[in-house]
């Protein structure tokens, strides 16, 4: 029976009426029981969903004395979502009306699953724009056209666009001429800023936060609404001081650095909305049957992790993540000093000809400069950190785990990010302090030449004078000190700069397993 019609056509006490309203409970029921709540809103007149009730047959009187609220055909506050209620593609069109396209079947699908997906991450206050959106995926490109929608031929055009790094001048252009060739009752956005307008919910969410001028801290939680560092005491905007006339004159400039965070579990989501890509993410113990080493799962350091967490290495699609992190300058000019800073995950369960793809790659920050973060890079990983531990102890409803396997950078990023000193004569992590160093007087250099000991003792370099330091080799490799070992050294350590090698405890101390990594 048609919702509107028994909900606001028929007398309340109809005998039909009272058995869809019983059906409504039901449903309502089961939702409270999958989401493990204790209430149930009530959607009468009078509540509107604002009322919750622990007992429906309080919700049943309601609806029985006063009728549902105007307009809630569909039940997203009682576990519906618009696309189980409205079946648009998959159930009310049929592929022969589309001149049996072949790939018609296929894109249909898709843009059915990414609005599903979306659907998941709108907040109840957006839900009329997401409506809105949905209306767009069904209204065809122009009158009689049977190939494309006004959704589907914009998600392409801007497919096209990232693909081929198109401006967004020249993509302008293009909506412009393209608008003017179809024909004239088309429905095609004829500027950049239409077109995003449309596919606008669709986005994943971003966090913009500032940080304090000395890097201290962020604008973040409990402190987004703070004026002044708790730490360093200093005010939350630059101050810019000047003479004027012997009269000091202050002014507030722009805070000192801006951070951009993409959070990870609804990306996570995203991809695993993909049945292809979801099973990508099982390849590394469904695929990987080579007897040769070739991927990150032959590694000791995976089967440490599966020996160590047996729970998590069970579930082979549980991901593990490799963090880099490194400088890059958005102006492309050699000459500028701006420093921005991004880190990057890449999901080592995929194949490895698609782990360093551009699609499987994460940018989870962004570190707007202009100076490097440097030491203090471990407050602006604070909100990935804490996305990490709740992937980590399955707190979040969508029930994966993750982990950071391992990071991957340059010398000074290692630095920055291990809390190691990667400076002067003792910069080998794993000698430390038996780091062989020698200190060239006319270039004022050091250099290391003692790193022949990890080369097997009957290697033709081993017996090399010359082209080394003048001697043999003869000391031994040394083992890299394992996970626990080094906590103990850094435990006791603040995150402030202090003078032993180990200059902090990084923030990837707090990760619950990181302590066990051999790495």
């Amino acid at each position: 029976m048609d919702r509107s019609y028994w909900m606001y056509g028929m007398i309340r006490s109809d005998i039909k009426y009272l058995a869809c309203v019983g059906d409504f409970l039901k449903f309502a029921e089961e939702n409270q029981v999958k989401r493990g709540e204790g209430y149930i809103w009530c959607p009468c007149i009078d509540c509107q969903n604002i009322h919750m009730y622990t007992d429906s047959t309080k919700i049943e009187e309601h609806l029985i004395t006063h009728g549902f609220m105007s307009n809630y055909t569909c039940w997203p506050r009682h576990g519906e979502t618009l696309l189980d209620h409205i079946t648009g593609f998959s159930e009310t069109n049929d592929e022969n009306d589309w001149n049996g396209d072949p790939d018609w079947s296929n894109n249909h699908d898709n843009i059915y699953n990414m609005l599903h997906d979306c659907e998941d991450n709108v907040v109840e206050k957006d839900y009329d724009k997401f409506q809105q959106l949905f209306d767009e995926s069904e209204k065809p490109l122009y009158n009689g056209c049977t190939k494309f929608t006004k959704l589907s031929v914009v998600l392409k055009l801007f497919n096209i666009k990232a693909t081929h790094g198109w401006s967004d001048t020249s993509f302008t252009s293009l909506l412009e001429i393209l608008h003017e060739m179809l024909p004239e009752d088309n429905k095609l956005p004829d500027s950049l800023y239409q077109a995003k307008k449309l596919i606008c919910q669709m986005g994943m969410e971003i966090e913009r936060t500032h940080a304090f001028p000395n890097d201290c801290m962020l604008y973040r939680n409990q402190h987004a609404n703070l004026d002044k560092c708790i730490i360093c005491d200093t005010s939350r905007y630059k101050r810019k001081d000047h003479m004027e006339e012997n009269v000091k004159v202050t002014n507030n400039g722009p805070p000192a650095k801006l951070l951009w965070y993409f959070p990870i579990i609804p990306r996570l989501k995203r991809l695993f909305a993909n049945a292809k890509d979801a099973k990508l993410f099982r390849w590394h113990a469904e695929g990987n049957i080579d007897e040769n080493i070739r991927h990150v799962a032959d590694s000791p350091q995976w089967r440490n992790i599966n020996k160590n967490f047996e729970e998590f290495g069970r579930k082979i699609r549980n991901i593990r993540f490799r963090l880099s992190s490194d400088r890059i300058n958005p102006f492309g000019s050699l000459s500028s000093r701006h420093s921005t800073w991004s880190v990057l995950l890449c999901i080592c369960n995929l194949p490895p000809w698609l782990c360093m793809k551009r699609k499987y790659i994460m940018m989870s920050l962004l570190i707007q400069g202009p100076k490097q973060p440097g030491n203090d890079i471990d407050v602006y990983l604070d909100p990935l950190i804490d996305d990490m531990k709740i992937l980590w102890n399955t707190g979040h409803n969508f029930q994966l785990r993750a982990m950071i396997f391992c990071t991957i950078s340059d010398f000074p990023s290692y630095g920055n990010l291990s809390g190691y000193s990667t400076k002067w004569k003792k910069v080998c992590p794993i000698c430390e302090n038996d780091t062989y160093s020698l200190w060239l007087k006319n270039c004022k250099k050091t250099v290391y030449m003692g790193h022949r000991r990890f080369l097997p003792d009957n290697h033709h370099y081993c017996k090399k004078k010359k082209v080394f330091n003048g001697r043999i080799k003869k000391r031994k490799a040394i083992k890299p000190l394992g996970g626990e070992v080094l906590f103990g050294k850094v435990k006791g350590k603040s995150r402030s700069v202090t003078k032993n090698i180990w200059t902090k405890k990084s923030i990837f101390w707090d990760l619950p397993y990181w302590k066990h990594l051999q790495v």
